[in-house]
């Protein structure tokens, strides 16, 4: 199917019209979501950073497209197909399962616009960006029951391996440490689901902008996870460190509820060396290549 490039660009802002038209109420709840609950803010990233990634990339690829009106319907019909089970196919399906099965239709159908009007080329093209715009489908409550345990649980025992490295007696029992006389219980809001999740979108989108191979890219990805662990404990650490030594209101201080964000920011830190290392070795190994066989 042939279509000139003004049609394209009219067609594919209607087929973005009519998903807000259908997917309207699901996409206001996800930024409800992301508003209120802590693990969910990471939703109001990923529309910017992904419109970036594209505009960015879209200068320095070629422009030539061609629709794919086929394999595009086949994927439009897909996410009226998981829309209609949302609705009509699944009374047993809880509140927060059912919208993310409407954001992930609706992701499904801004993918397979981009298909229908510019075809498969151009969806190779943008590969990231358009999967990124996955990160929009709420994780389900399902998911998060298990996730936020497993990071209680890991960010004490890092903390814990912390005051045995500086030498403070501790013991720990599940998500509660004794210290000295000290009784902490990381709790499921200090889980740090928020700024686990933060880091881990950041350091996709950093591993795609500076890394080539897909291997670096998934190493330094799966750095991100444990990293992520490993700043909650030094967080929870320090916290208990100020308050045992310093001052007690460290326990329930500003440090406590709002820093966070200073310990997301020490974790970027280590991900942007992690990355400029590896960037280093992509760049250095042609070089030497050619240097050899010159």
């Amino acid at each position: 199917m042939k279509m000139t490039p003004r049609t394209q660009i009219v067609a594919f802002a209607f087929l973005c019209g009519v998903s807000i038209v259908l997917w309207w109420h699901a996409l206001v709840s996800a930024l409800r979501l992301a508003l209120s609950e802590e693990p969910y803010t990471h939703i109001l990233l990923i529309v910017p950073l992904s419109l970036a990634l594209i505009c960015l990339e879209g200068r320095m690829s070629p422009r030539n497209c061609e629709s794919d009106a086929t394999v595009g319907a086949f994927l439009l019909a897909g996410a009226l197909l998981i829309a209609g089970f949302e609705r009509w196919g699944g009374p047993g399906l809880g509140a927060d399962l059912r919208l993310s099965l409407r954001m992930f239709a609706m992701v499904i159908w801004w993918v397979a616009s981009v298909v229908f009007c510019f075809g498969v080329g151009t969806f190779r093209r943008f590969l990231f960006p358009l999967c990124f715009l996955f990160w929009m489908v709420p994780v389900p409550a399902v998911v998060l029951n298990w996730m936020i345990p497993v990071l209680q649980k890991e960010s004490a025992s890092t903390t814990r391996v912390l005051f045995q490295i500086v030498g403070v007696p501790v013991a720990q029992n599940g998500t509660l440490l004794d210290i000295s006389g000290l009784r902490l219980e990381v709790r499921p809001e200090c889980s740090s689901i928020r700024s686990s999740l933060l880091l881990i979108v950041t350091t996709m989108v950093l591993a795609h902008l500076f890394l080539r191979s897909w291997w670096r890219k998934a190493l330094i990805i799966a750095v991100a996870i444990p990293l992520a662990v490993a700043k909650n404990g030094l967080r929870i650490f320090v916290i208990a460190e100020l308050g045992r030594r310093v001052d007690s209101g460290f326990f329930d201080g500003n440090l406590h509820h709002h820093g966070g964000i200073v310990f997301l920011g020490i974790a970027v830190v280590a991900v942007v060396a992690l990355i400029w290392f590896l960037h280093r070795w992509e760049v250095r190994r042609p070089r030497e290549l050619r240097a050899r066989l010159s």
